[in-house]
C-alpha cells in the first residue's frame, strides 16, 4: 500500500485515498462495506478529521497508529539541545524511551544551561507552546559571578534595548535571592538573552537553570539526566 507524509489534519476521504491510492470518490464504498475504523469505532463519515495521532484501521490493518509521546527531561550542562551531533551527547541519547527517535526538542536550552527541557512528537502541540501570542512565561534560576542590586530589576524590567536585532525586550521579572543568585520570567527568547542582559551590567552569568515552562514545572524528583511523561493536566496546560 502506499504511504504518503500527511498534513497535520486531513479529512477521512483524503487520508484513505492516498494511504491505499484510490480515488476519493470510492472511499463512500469502503464504508458503506464497514472496513474502516477510526479510534476503534467503525466509520461512517468521509468528512470525519484525521489527526496525526488518530488510529485509523482498513481490512484489519494499521494505516496509522502512532502514540502521542510527551516528556519532561531534566537536562543536564554540557549536553545539546539537539537530536543528533558528532561532538557532545544529545538530549535524546539520555532518553530509553521506545519512541525517542520521532521525538523533537521544545523550548531548547543552551550546552552550559540546565534543567527543564520538553520534548514531544506533537508538532501542533509544541507549536502552541511556543507561539509568541501565548506569552508562556519561562522561569529561570541564575548565579552571576558578581553581586546584584536594585537597579537590575529595575532595567530588566523597563527592557533592553538590542542594537543587532533593533528591538528592545519585553519586560523581565527579576526577583533577586542572594547576592549572586536570581530568578527571572521571560515571555520571549531572545540569542544568549539572560547572559547578554547581566552583560550590560558587566556581571557573568555562572549558571541558568529552567524551572518551568508556563504551568510545566521541572519534577524536583528527577535527577539530571532523568525524564517522565507529562501528566495529563501538564499536557492540558494550555
Amino acid at each position: 500500500m502506499k504511504k504518503e507524509k500527511q498534513p497535520a489534519k486531513t479529512r477521512l476521504d483524503r487520508f484513505i485515498s492516498q494511504r491505499i491510492n484510490i480515488n476519493k470518490r470510492d472511499v463512500r464504498l469502503i464504508l458503506a462495506q464497514q472496513r474502516i475504523i477510526v479510534d476503534g469505532v467503525i466509520a461512517n463519515n468521509i468528512q470525519q478529521i484525521i489527526h496525526p495521532f488518530t488510529s485509523v484501521i482498513f481490512d484489519g490493518e494499521p494505516l496509522q497508529n502512532s502514540q502521542a509521546c510527551y516528556l519532561m527531561l531534566n537536562k543536564p550542562t554540557d549536553v545539546v539541545s539537539a537530536t543528533s551531533d558528532l561532538q557532545h551527547k544529545t538530549v535524546i541519547d539520555l532518553l530509553s524511551h521506545p519512541l525517542k527517535d520521532s521525538l523533537h526538542i521544545t523550548g531548547r536550552l543552551d550546552l552550559n544551561s540546565s534543567g527543564l527541557l520538553l520534548l514531544t512528537n506533537d508538532s501542533s502541540w509544541s507549536r502552541k507552546l511556543m507561539l509568541p501570542d501565548q506569552k508562556v512565561a519561562k522561569v529561570y534560576r541564575v548565579t552571576t559571578e558578581k553581586p546584584m542590586n536594585n537597579e537590575y530589576i529595575e532595567a530588566f524590567r523597563d527592557g533592553m534595548y538590542f542594537s543587532y536585532e533593533n528591538i528592545t525586550t519585553k519586560p523581565v521579572n527579576l526577583k533577586i535571592l542572594g547576592e549572586h543568585t536570581a530568578e527571572l520570567s521571560l515571555t520571549e527568547g531572545r540569542y544568549h538573552q539572560i547572559k547578554r542582559m547581566f552583560g550590560r551590567f558587566r556581571n557573568p552569568v555562572l549558571k541558568i537553570h529552567r524551572l518551568s515552562i508556563g504551568s510545566i514545572r521541572l519534577d524536583p524528583q528527577l535527577a539530571p539526566g532523568e525524564s517522565r511523561s507529562l501528566n495529563e493536566d501538564e499536557i492540558n496546560c494550555l
